[in-house]
C-alpha cells in the first residue's frame, strides 16, 4: 500500500516524501501546528538538504497545510498499520485495548462541523498504537470499531473495549478474526447486564485480589471474580461467549474522607482465569494513561485548532507515529514529553530515533 500524492504532477514543487518527513520530524520534536512545522524546517534546513530533501527550498506553512489536509486519510491509516507491523511483529497473547478520543480542537466554527473522534487500538504490553480510524460522533464508534478491526492482525489477541462496543456484531467480528473479546457490560445491554450481575451474585467463582494501592491521597483495593458463562439465554445469544467476570473497586479518599464502591461487569470469549481477567481489565485503562493523557500533555492534542479537510485525522496518526517512535527508543530513560524536548535540542538524538524506527532511511 502506497500513499498517493493528491496534487497534479505538473504542479508539484515539493515532493510528498519531503513534506511528510518534515512533518513527522517536527511532530516528534513537539510541533503542534503548521507554523511550528515550518519553523522546525527553517531551523534545520541545512540538515534536511544534506539528506537530499527540499532542494528548491522550504515550503511555507500554508503549503504544508494544503498538502497534508488533502491526503487520503484511509490510505494513510493503512500505511500506518503496515509500518507498525514492520516495527513489531504481532504475537499471540497480546492484550489490545480499543477506545475513542475526541479531538476537541477539530471543531470548525465556520461550517459548524462537529469535532471528530479517533478510535485507536493500543497494545498494552509494548504500549504501541496499532491503528486508528475516524468517526464523526461518539455513537458512531459502533460502526468505526469493525473498520479498525479489519486493519489489525488480531489472531490470538484479547481485545478489550468499553460498554459502547458491547454489540453482538462486534463480538462476532472479533472471534471470526481469530481473536477473543473482553467487553464491558452496562445498561445499553440491559438483559445481559442483569443476567451477568445476577449470576455473579449467586454463584462462587475464582477470585483474585490485587494489592492495595495508595496514590495521590487515595487508597484503592480491587477484587476480580470470573465464572464460566452459562449456556442459557441471554448468554447463548453472544457469539463464542465462555466467561463472565466482575471487577470490584473500593476507594477511600483521605483528603475528602469519602468512600466509594464500584462493581463492573464483563463478558469474554476466552476461558479466563481470575488473574488473566484482572490483567485484561486493568490493562484496558492503560490506553487512557499511556496514550490519551500523553497525547494531551506531550503533544497538546486537545489544544490543536486544526480542522481543514483530512488534516485532523492525518495529524492524529502522525502523533501516534511520534509516540510509537519515542517509546520504541530505549537509549534514554525519560518521559515522552522529555524525549520530545531532547529530540528538538539534539539533532543527533532525532536521527537516532528515525534510524531505529525507519530502518535508517
Amino acid at each position: 500500500m502506497s500513499l498517493e500524492d493528491p496534487r497534479q504532477s505538473a504542479k508539484v514543487s515539493y515532493p510528498l516524501f519531503d513534506v511528510l518527513f518534515l512533518t513527522v520530524c517536527a511532530v516528534i520534536t513537539g510541533a503542534e501546528g503548521w507554523e511550528d512545522i515550518e519553523d522546525f524546517g527553517r531551523a534545520h534546513l541545512d540538515w534536511l538538504q544534506d539528506k537530499g530533501l527540499f532542494k528548491e527550498g522550504l515550503p511555507v506553512h500554508d503549503t504544508i497545510a494544503r498538502l497534508i489536509s488533502r491526503l487520503d486519510a484511509e490510505q494513510f491509516q493503512r500505511c500506518f498499520v503496515r509500518w507498525v507491523n514492520s516495527l513489531c511483529e504481532a504475537t499471540e497473547g497480546q492484550f489490545i485495548a480499543i477506545d475513542g478520543k475526541v479531538l476537541r480542537g477539530s471543531y470548525d466554527r465556520n461550517s459548524r462541523q462537529s469535532t471528530i473522534h479517533m478510535v485507536s487500538a493500543f497494545c498494552t504490553q509494548n504500549k504501541l498504537v496499532l491503528g486508528q480510524v475516524k468517526t464523526d460522533a461518539k455513537s458512531n464508534e459502533i460502526t468505526a470499531i469493525p473498520e479498525l478491526l479489519k486493519l489489525l492482525e488480531i489472531k490470538g489477541c484479547l481485545i478489550s473495549i468499553d460498554a459502547i462496543a458491547c454489540q453482538k456484531s462486534i463480538a462476532e467480528t472479533i472471534v471470526e478474526g481469530g481473536g477473543d473479546y473482553l467487553l464491558a457490560v452496562k445498561g445499553n445491554q440491559e438483559n445481559l447486564y442483569k443476567a451477568v450481575k445476577s449470576e455473579l451474585k449467586s454463584a462462587d467463582g475464582e477470585t483474585v485480589k490485587s494489592q492495595t494501592e495508595t496514590k495521590h491521597g487515595r487508597i484503592e483495593v480491587r477484587e476480580y471474580r470470573v465464572l464460566p458463562a452459562p449456556k442459557s439465554e441471554p448468554f447463548s445469544d453472544w457469539f463464542g461467549i465462555k466467561s463472565i467476570g466482575e471487577a470490584i473497586s473500593f476507594r477511600y479518599d483521605k483528603s475528602g474522607k469519602k468512600c466509594s464502591l464500584e462493581y463492573r461487569y464483563y463478558i469474554s470469549s476466552r476461558e479466563l482465569s481470575a488473574q488473566e481477567f484482572a490483567i485484561g481489565v486493568r490493562d484496558h485503562w492503560g490506553i487512557e494513561n499511556s496514550l490519551h493523557w500523553v497525547l494531551d500533555t506531550a503533544f497538546s492534542e486537545d489544544d490543536c485548532q486544526i480542522y481543514r479537510e483530512n488534516a485532523p485525522q492525518v495529524l492524529a496518526a502522525i502523533r501516534h507515529m511520534a509516540i510509537n517512535m519515542l517509546r520504541n527508543d530505549t537509549s534514554r530513560k525519560a518521559s515522552i514529553r522529555r524525549k520530545t524536548k531532547m529530540a528538538a535540542m539534539e539533532i543527533g538524538y532525532l536521527e537516532q530515533i528515525l534510524a531505529e524506527n525507519l530502518g535508517g532511511e
